[in-house]
């Protein structure tokens, strides 16, 4: 390895680092945090938590809305600078929830802070890492999902003890006093580095490595619909069923064994990130891919088949976090092999808009639909839905050979 290899690999583990640090701040201050405070918040400004629950879905749908808008700024600007002006958001929504004086300014708040996390979360550090490592930008997301794969582990304990002596109003303040002192330097920083690499010492601009994709560019608008179509109907089995797994171990009769089961998801997503970046390089990004939308229905199918006994229960979770593990990993990764880095911004948020669209309305859809015929019914359905979902990414598959034959 030569000194200015070297050199490069540590900035871009450095600027990894960071960005994860900035991660787990976001996702544990934004979104984990919610739905442990959420029910203090309702009997304190006299509101049904399903309404502040509702507000949590509306601000993750009309995320979804802006996702190509940012996504096109981030391409033009650059991913540190979108999240700089995020970190600002982010606080400013924090600092508002904690002194809002009824539910529906703070319903407000919780919108303003999911369309923060547009700014701020998976996307646009994805989409930092891209232009910033270049080439090396799989294996750096890859990292990036390990480290912020601990957010729901530092934080939903962390807030926890936290609730348990300080009032939830002080929480979001000390949740909005972090994004501003912390991630906001780090963004800050980001965006200086990016700008004093961006021009050699003789003054010419450096013209980052190009990273080409692998479908060809008459198929690439096709390609990319059906990718999202992919992503975005294996999201709404997994948001259908994270947001209420311990209910729904529970109706399907794990009665007490339903807790300890659904503990087994979050450690699941991790070893299978780990693993993930132990292969890094080794393994063909489609083939993760249709792997991970595959997991999903299929520990859906086992859990229905197998209820209720715990050991069928058991692989459903490690299943189900083996899927969601590796479907963050590849949400960022496979758009990059697809399409290349051109655009990758807008793409990413493209993809997004749809993808949290139908991941906030999942909760709601497979509720009606258990009510309307019978739960076991409205899971066989999620599990065809994710299925359509394996089957619109697979259909890429002879693109991608085509290419090949062609190159």
């Amino acid at each position: 390895m030569t000194k200015s290899t070297a050199g490069s690999e540590r900035g871009g583990r450095s600027i990894m680092l960071l960005l994860g640090l900035s991660q787990i701040i976001g996702y544990g201050t934004l979104y984990y945090s919610f739905a442990i405070l959420a029910g203090a918040v309702a009997a304190d400004l006299g509101w049904p938590q399903s309404w502040l629950f509702g507000a949590f879905s509306a601000g993750l749908f009309l995320g979804g809305l802006t996702a190509p808008l940012i996504g096109r700024r981030i391409d033009r600007h650059g991913g540190p600078r979108v999240m700089s002006l995020g970190s600002l958001a982010a606080a400013a929504a924090l600092f508002v929830a904690a002194a809002a004086p009824n539910g529906w300014l703070f319903a407000l708040a919780v919108i303003a802070m999911q369309l923060a996390g547009t700014l701020v979360l998976y996307d646009a550090a994805f989409a930092a890492l891209v232009q910033a490592t270049g080439p090396s930008a799989r294996k750096r997301i890859t990292q990036l999902t390990l480290i912020a794969g601990f957010a729901s582990t530092i934080f939903w304990p962390l807030t926890t003890a936290l609730h348990g002596f300080l009032h939830w109003r002080v929480i979001f303040v000390a949740f909005a006093l972090v994004n501003l002192l912390v991630c906001l330097p780090v963004h800050l920083w980001l965006a200086h580095q990016r700008r004093a690499i961006s021009i050699t010492p003789s003054g010419d601009a450096v013209v980052p490595p190009v990273v080409k994709g692998s479908v060809p560019t008459a198929l690439q608008g096709r390609a990319l619909w059906l990718a999202t179509l992919g992503f975005a109907l294996s999201g709404f089995t997994l948001s259908a069923m994270l947001t209420q797994m311990v209910p729904l171990l529970t109706t399907l009769g794990l009665g007490a064994s339903a807790l300890v089961v659904s503990t087994l998801f979050g450690p699941s997503q991790v070893l299978v990130r780990l693993l993930n970046m132990l292969l890094a390089g080794k393994r063909d990004p489609m083939a993760a891919t249709l792997l991970a939308l595959l997991l999903l229905p299929l520990a859906l199918a086992i859990l229905i088949s197998s209820a209720p006994m715990v050991i069928g229960a058991a692989v459903f979770a490690v299943l189900l976090g083996f899927g969601s593990g590796l479907k963050s990993i590849v949400q960022g990764t496979l758009p990059l092999a697809l399409f290349g880095a051109e655009a990758y911004g807008a793409r990413l948020g493209h993809m997004a808009s749809v993808r949290q669209a139908l991941s906030a309305f999942a909760p709601f859809v497979v509720a009606a639909l258990s009510e309307a015929i019978g739960v076991h019914a409205a899971l066989w359905v999620t599990v065809a839905i994710g299925l359509v979902g394996l089957g619109a990414m697979a259909a890429i598959v002879p693109m991608i050979r085509r290419s090949a034959r062609a190159g």
